[in-house]
């Protein structure tokens, strides 16, 4: 159950047993914008994660992992409570969450953060937190903001990025339709969340400057990361996710390559590493195997061929460990 006070959530204990799934670590997903990419990258993972009537408890095909549904805002709290063993979220809330306690602490003196997931809804570059304004407002720095008032759903963060540069404004939190509040002359400008820009400039607001970046991060219980079983399992988690991030948008790439032409395709195919060669036996021909993106399979196969290799092949990756 939880109980709700003022504006802000606080974990208490579960009604009954049923309330929480039994596994050996509790992890909670970000629900909202960032729950469809979370499913997809567990998929690509292996992992098999559906939603039943029961949304706040998805299911998932591993017995020593029981899944817990939060808004991505609330998912720190609760790790950092015990509620849940490990989750994920950005590092937005992160800092949020602790700046919101009024604390001299960091982060990690919250959580760990176990790894940096590069995943986002819409694209694998930071999120940025920005302050924006109509087009044709006067403000083009964080001094302009003197006496002003700016409209956030990132209150704590945004007091404390005027405050340490001596500015005087008045923050105040946004329940939503953020945009549109600047966009009406509501509040002087506002503090919002970003990966391209699009939706800001379909509503005739210019960004100033960037707040902070944030990230997808996996963070841990304090307690639950001190029990070795739960530990080695979040690391698992983390590496398989990581794996998944790393495997999007690769393949595999292998060829027959003739021998008088090995050194020409060799210089021609890309790789994080050396590629995997192989001699055939009573041939002309090398095997070179190889993983690259989809486009650089799609501009090499020509070539490669043109050059003599046959037997050319890709094939999707779905995750690559280090």
């Amino acid at each position: 159950m939880l109980k709700r006070v003022a504006q802000h959530v606080v974990p208490s204990a579960p009604a009954s047993a049923e309330d929480f799934p039994s596994a050996l670590v509790k992890f909670a997903l970000p629900s909202g914008s960032l729950q469809d990419a979370t499913v997809d990258l567990f998929a690509r993972a292996s992992f098999d994660i559906r939603f039943t009537s029961r949304d706040y408890f998805p299911e998932v095909d591993d017995p020593d992992l029981g899944l817990i549904s939060f808004r991505a805002q609330e998912v720190s709290r609760y790790v950092e409570a015990g509620v849940a063993d490990a989750g994920i979220t950005g590092r937005d809330w992160i800092v949020e969450n602790v700046n919101h306690g009024a604390f001299d602490v960091r982060p990690s003196d919250k959580v760990v953060q176990v790894a940096e997931l590069k995943y986002s809804k819409a694209t694998s570059r930071p999120a940025r937190w920005v302050l924006a304004v109509p087009e044709d407002s006067p403000i083009n720095s964080a001094e302009d903001c003197e006496g002003l008032t700016i409209a956030t759903e990132l209150p704590e963060t945004t007091k404390q990025y005027f405050a340490e540069r001596g500015i005087n404004c008045n923050v105040e939190y946004s329940w939503g339709t953020t945009e549109v509040k600047a966009k009406g002359l509501l509040v002087d400008g506002i503090v919002d969340i970003t990966e391209t820009g699009s939706s800001l400039r379909a509503n005739n607001l210019r960004i100033v400057l960037t707040i902070m970046e944030s990230t997808t991060r996996l963070i841990a219980n304090k307690a639950a990361w001190a029990v070795p079983e739960k530990r080695e399992k979040i690391k698992a988690i983390a590496m398989l996710l990581q794996a998944a991030i790393d495997g999007k948008d690769k393949v595999g790439l292998k060829a027959n390559i003739p021998k008088q032409h090995y050194d020409t395709c060799l210089n021609l195919l890309p790789s994080e590493t050396a590629p995997t060669v192989a001699n055939l036996a009573n041939s002309e021909y090398i095997s070179v195997e190889v993983v690259c993106t989809a486009v650089q399979a799609r501009d090499l196969s020509p070539k490669l061929h043109q050059l003599g290799a046959r037997g050319i092949l890709t094939y999707p990756l779905e995750t690559i460990i280090s």
